[in-house]
């Protein structure tokens, strides 16, 4: 019976959002009641309020709240986001600390066959060592020769552990195997996934967050940089005191998508969130696309690395300077997608021809070691010193690393970029379907200020659009908005986010992974199916029973009637549909699951 009431409520929650996405233009000119902004506020600039938030904001006062938002550096950071994102060291690192630090399998076994040499820090030192033989073994069971590889001191299990630690390990209870761990130092840790049989899976089951980021490091080091991202990522939407920042952050991304499991983008897309992206959330336009263009991150993900002028030849590197010529050729990815995405949008004015011209300006825009520390390199070889025209305007022959500059300069005071960016910001935190007088009105900003995105956004939520009817809870939250605002409304504890990123994943948006260079919709539609929605109520589900790893929600805060927790969750009544859905529940983590899957709260 649950199951079925649980499947209508999901099947209902899709059709009820349907309306959602195309509100009635004339509501957006219905001023919002007053009673209702503060939690309109919430439900837009951040990933949904958290127990307190609205009476904090009524204390401060709404206007100046947002402007708060709007000066990011001006806020005091949450010290318990500081304290969970401490550990996730490589989120800090600089880009060849980050590739040495966590090697991947083809580093490793270029170490282990003596192409490259032994890093020089002891303890990165061992652990390549530890890594080489894991890999020497895997060649060995292959009956491929190993001979030459290291052979690193291995140590036995009576060397590491006590005759009564050891019959822990391997008889123990899994509260018993948790002490032991705890009082054990990181060496014996380290030590102990190599001594015992399958890396000790039994041992370490009940491991903490510290030290099964340890194994994974000894064991797959490369895996942790992308885990950082993720729990990075949900950390800060959770429990940042910047919200507004963290939701733009997502938004910039999204806008310059690139893919994390793309060659070498596995370790560039660290440094790409963190320094092209976050830190020009909120200032000039111009600044990030010029970051985001001469990113090696972008430049992989869309080949612009690799592109050359058809009149240019490289040497072959590995053949010597007699070897014969090869010729790459133009690649016209990153010229395309700078122009139907990241600027103009597809119905900017541009044509193919444009596309072939702002390709050769951006010939020479290659990257330096991609794989050894990556970063922007202009090379005057692959470069098309040629006259071009784009869009109408005359770029003259010889100008080198400055015509893809010219490109940037020329996008950005184009019209139909203005018209584009504020489009896709009033899609984001207003309506699926903006209002064309808003849009209108954010790119006179736009192009009066030369693309100071703070400015945008005050023109936007300063309109009478923005706290119209129309606009309220016109949104459909995204998979990570969805899982994140549920964490927020319960006060949920998270030591560890990964399992809750790969819920995210179950419900379609899995992070930092969308292939395609368009990013996520900021459109509710693509979020709308039957079976994604069921995947939202059984994660709320698991959530309220505190059944999710690493995940704790306190149950003394699900006390009280459904109709509280509806209000605490909700800030609005329910419909029909879920108020019979939680009739049929006695079990106060049901009630409030049924309540965060509901189709209310789907909708911001």
């Amino acid at each position: 019976m649950k199951s079925r009431t649980i499947t209508a409520v999901a099947v209902s929650a899709a059709i009820l959002l349907v309306p959602v996405i195309s509100a009635s233009a004339d509501l957006f000119h219905k001023k919002l009641p007053k009673n209702e902004e503060i939690v309109h506020a919430l439900n837009r600039l951040t990933f949904g309020p958290r127990p307190g938030n609205v009476e904090q904001v009524k204390k401060i006062g709404l206007k100046k709240w947002i402007d708060l938002q709007l000066h990011p550096d001006n806020i005091a950071e949450n010290p318990e986001l500081l304290a969970k994102l401490k550990p996730l060291d490589s989120l800090t690192m600089q880009q060849a600390v980050l590739e040495e630090r966590y090697p991947s399998p083809q580093m490793i076994q270029a170490v282990a066959a003596g192409r490259t040499p032994m890093p020089t820090d002891p303890s990165d030192r061992l652990l390549y060592e530890r890594l080489a033989q894991r890999y020497k073994s895997r060649l060995e069971k292959k009956g491929l020769d190993a001979s030459k590889l290291a052979e690193p001191d291995r140590a036995k299990l009576t060397d590491i552990l006590t005759g009564d630690q050891i019959r822990i390990a391997e008889k123990g209870t899994a509260d018993e195997r948790a002490a032991l761990l705890k009082s054990l130092p990181n060496d014996k840790i380290e030590q102990l996934v190599y001594a015992l049989p399958g890396g000790g899976r039994k041992l370490f089951a009940d491991a903490s967050p510290e030290i099964r980021r340890k194994i994974l490091q000894t064991t797959a080091p490369q895996q942790v940089v992308a885990r950082d991202l993720w729990e990075g990522k949900l950390y800060r939407a959770v429990y940042s005191n910047r919200q507004l920042a963290e939701e733009l952050t997502d938004f910039w991304f999204n806008h310059f998508n690139i893919y994390l499991d793309k060659g070498a983008d596995r370790y560039l897309t660290t440094a790409y969130e963190r320094d092209a992206i976050r830190p020009n959330v909120l200032g000039k336009f111009s600044a990030m696309l010029k970051a985001t263009a001469q990113s090696p991150a972008m430049l992989f993900y869309l080949d612009n690395w690799q592109s050359v002028s058809p009149h240019a030849f490289t040497g072959n590197r590995r053949g010597g300077p007699n070897a014969p010529k090869r010729q790459r050729g133009l690649n016209e990815n990153y010229a395309r997608e700078l122009l139907e995405l990241h600027t103009l949008g597809v119905d900017g004015g541009y044509t193919q021809q444009d596309v072939i011209e702002v390709a050769r300006c951006f010939t020479g825009w290659t990257i330096k070691d991609p794989y050894r520390g990556a970063s922007f390199e202009f090379n005057p070889r692959m470069h098309d010193p040629g006259g071009k025209t784009v869009l109408g305007v005359k770029i003259p022959a010889g100008g080198g690393v400055d015509d893809g500059l010219k490109v940037l300069d020329i996008v950005t005071h184009h019209p139909a970029t203005a018209h584009h960016i504020s489009f896709e910001l009033a899609q984001r935190f207003v309506a699926d379907n903006p209002p064309p007088a808003l849009v209108d009105a954010m790119a006179k900003t736009f192009q009066r200020t030369g693309g100071d995105l703070r400015e945008v956004m005050k023109t936007m939520l300063t309109s009478r659009e923005f706290w119209s009817q129309g606009a309220y809870r016109a949104k459909v939250k995204s998979p990570l908005e969805m899982v994140a605002s549920a964490l927020r409304a319960t006060g949920a504890d998270m030591t560890v986010a990964f399992g809750i990123a790969n819920k995210i994943g179950d419900m379609g948006e899995p992070l930092y992974r969308k292939v395609e260079p368009t990013g996520y919709s900021n459109a509710g539609a693509e979020w709308l199916n039957s079976a994604a929605l069921l995947e939202r109520m059984n994660f709320a589900l698991a959530l309220t029973r505190n059944n999710l790893p690493g995940v704790k929600v306190d149950q003394q805060t699900l006390d009280g009637t459904p109709d509280a927790l509806a209000r605490a969750f909700l800030y609005t009544a329910v419909s029909p549909q879920t108020r019979q859905a939680i009739a049929a529940n006695n079990e106060r983590a049901s009630v409030a699951g049924l309540i965060l899957g509901s189709p209310e709260f789907q909708r911001r």
